[in-house]
């Protein structure tokens, strides 16, 4: 019983983990397109500081699906360990 016990935390603090990884997603992908629409629309725009930005959210993004296949080899050899 303290092995299912043991598998149902690991899960659950996996899921958050995927979770925050999926709203770290979500968020480089809005302040990429958040740059990428100030560069179309707007007039006079800082060219090098929204490269900068869309850069940066570049970097988030790769970090964040990083965390997520991390995430999903751990919950895999978790499973592994406990099967």
């Amino acid at each position: 019983m303290t092995q299912l016990k043991e598998i149902l935390r690991h899960a659950a603090s996996m899921s958050d983990v995927m979770s925050i990884a999926i709203a770290g997603l979500n968020a480089s992908t809005a302040r990429f397109a958040s740059s990428a629409n100030r560069v179309v629309e707007q007039r006079h725009v800082d060219l090098a500081a929204e490269l900068v930005q869309q850069k940066l959210a570049a970097i988030e993004f790769k970090a964040n699906v990083a965390v997520l296949k991390t995430a999903d080899q751990m919950a895999k050899a978790a499973l592994d360990i406990f099967a």
